[in-house]
């Protein structure tokens, strides 16, 4: 169940170099991550799957010579839409439209709010909103990757400009938001591995108002 997979995560410090994580179970924590639920189902952000030795290393330099960059074998890069822009909100509606058989004028008139809304913000507004779903479907792939006993770290601990420039984001209109290194733990030389999980009891995390 999904709480014995969480209890066997952490957040792996040394991974195997030698073991490479299956196609198919990254296929599968990347659908997870498709079926996160986000504002609207705008989905406003993309996953840039990271293999190449090169470009990893790269990273790594730039995310404070994180060893698990390299010594994963995937690293998923979560960019979020640097903006929201008409045709990027038309283009969930057409798709909308082409799956579901038409879209109704309740469906477009929705739409059409959403962009009275969000089109006047500030850029920078704009992409924190995108950036916040971005995490949903990245906690998302976090818990998949934990059911498909696969190890996983996620990292905040980079430059996003350098990140964005290695993988030319900014031309596409993305900016990195957070890493996910994949892989699996090393028997040795994590000094996190075997360590109780500490978190807040639910009693301080929770407050019930009934």
């Amino acid at each position: 169940m999904l709480l014995d997979v969480l209890n066997w995560r952490y957040a792996t410090k040394k991974m195997d170099p030698a073991r490479t994580v299956p196609e198919e179970k990254v296929a599968r924590i990347l659908a997870a991550a498709q079926l996160a639920p986000t504002s609207s189902g705008l989905q406003p952000f993309e996953i840039i799957v990271v293999t190449n030795a090169e470009l990893r290393a790269q990273i790594r330099a730039a995310a404070w010579d994180q060893a698990q960059i390299t010594d994963g074998s995937h690293l998923l890069v979560f960019a979020a839409w640097d903006n929201y822009t008409e045709a990027r909100i038309d283009a969930l509606v057409a798709q909308m439209s082409a799956e579901r058989g038409g879209t109704s004028e309740a469906v477009t008139a929705y739409y059409d709010r959403l962009k009275e809304m969000y089109l006047p913000r500030p850029a920078e507004v704009n992409y924190e909103h995108a950036a916040r779903q971005a995490y949903i479907a990245f906690g998302t792939a976090l818990a998949q990757a934990a059911e498909e006993q696969v190890d996983s770290t996620p990292m905040e601990g980079f430059d996003p400009d350098q990140v964005d420039a290695i993988l030319g984001l900014r031309a596409r209109g993305l900016r990195s938001v957070t890493l996910m290194p994949l892989g699996y733990r090393a028997a040795e030389g994590d000094w996190l591995a075997g360590l109780p999980k500490v978190r807040r009891p639910l009693a301080e995390l929770v407050t019930r108002r009934d």
